[in-house]
């Protein structure tokens, strides 16, 4: 375990991050590798003059900082006795950090909600950021799993049946065989763009054949996987509908919904897709955002 790449999990000292910290330690368990507990904080450079001095703020911080830590590796104790996670504390800002450490890292784990409960700004300045740069798979903690019975539910993930998805594909074929549960994937072929051009048309047009063709692509996409893990069982599910709403649809009750960066059409200069963003607002269950492609990190 002394080489293997770690999980890595970022915390804030909130019971979001603690949840976090739950599923990457039975997370780290399950690969058999390190657990990796990092904090990060910024300390001021400066006050107004009369007011504090500016190293009491920044030693108050890291002591605090330190606390959180120790609470944190109880809460891994919990659920992976003897793990004895390695803890890092950082004083820099936050998105280089967990990129850096999403370098040589296995898996790379945050929670949603931070100490202020502004769910929407974490997710924008944090969530969003690292899913488009990180160098591993990114899982967000989300709904109410605290990461202590990891192993209930599906796997679910999205296919859009090009290559933007094969890294995410393999990904949550890996996850369903090491928790030994059920793998849904999800193809969707409609979307709300098509469905207005089509609008009142005088003769509705005969989707069966689109249908057809959708199931083959799936088969088409999922056939190496399959064969590479027999021991996953797999439900294909052929949807006619917006990917977002497909998949919120089928993650009740999941497990992990496991998604890639971008779909079908997607830019390269475009850090994380529609589908992607929308989930890791609304999933009911944590979300795993694998990168399309690694090349050239960004910090």
């Amino acid at each position: 375990m002394a080489t293997a790449q770690p999980v890595v999990v970022g915390i804030d000292g909130s019971d979001s991050a603690l949840n976090a910290v739950r599923l990457a330690a039975a997370q780290a368990v399950r690969r058999a590798v390190p657990l990796r507990i990092v904090h990060v904080y910024v300390a001021p450079v400066a006050l107004p003059n009369g007011v504090v001095d500016p190293s009491l703020v920044r030693n108050a911080m890291r002591a605090q900082a330190s606390r959180w830590l120790s609470v944190a590796a109880a809460a891994a104790e919990e659920v992976a006795p003897g793990l004895r996670p390695d803890l890092a504390l950082e004083d820099a800002p936050l998105i280089p950090v967990l990129v850096k450490e999403s370098r040589s890292a296995a898996l790379l784990v945050i929670g949603t909600r931070g100490l202020g409960g502004f769910t929407g700004l974490l997710l924008g300045s944090t969530a969003t950021l690292l899913a488009g740069r990180a160098c591993c798979p990114l899982v967000v903690v989300r709904g109410e799993d605290s990461g202590t019975s990891p192993e209930q539910g599906p796997v679910v993930v999205g296919v859009d049946g090009t290559d933007n998805s094969e890294q995410a594909t393999a990904f949550a074929f890996a996850e369903a065989s090491a928790r030994g549960t059920h793998l849904v994937a999800v193809h969707t072929w409609a979307d709300a763009a098509v469905d207005s051009v089509l609008l009142g048309h005088p003769e509705p047009p005969d989707f069966l054949p689109a249908q057809h063709r959708a199931f083959e692509v799936l088969a088409e996409r999922l056939a190496y996987w399959q064969e590479k893990y027999p021991d996953v069982s797999v439900s294909r599910e052929v949807v006619r509908d917006h990917p977002s709403r497909a998949l919120l649809r089928y993650a009740a009750g999941a497990a992990l919904v496991v998604v890639g960066t971008r779909g079908r059409g997607g830019f390269r200069g475009l850090l994380l897709g529609s589908t992607s963003q929308h989930l890791l607002h609304h999933a009911p269950c944590p979300v795993a955002i694998v990168r399309t492609e690694v090349d050239g990190q960004e910090e």
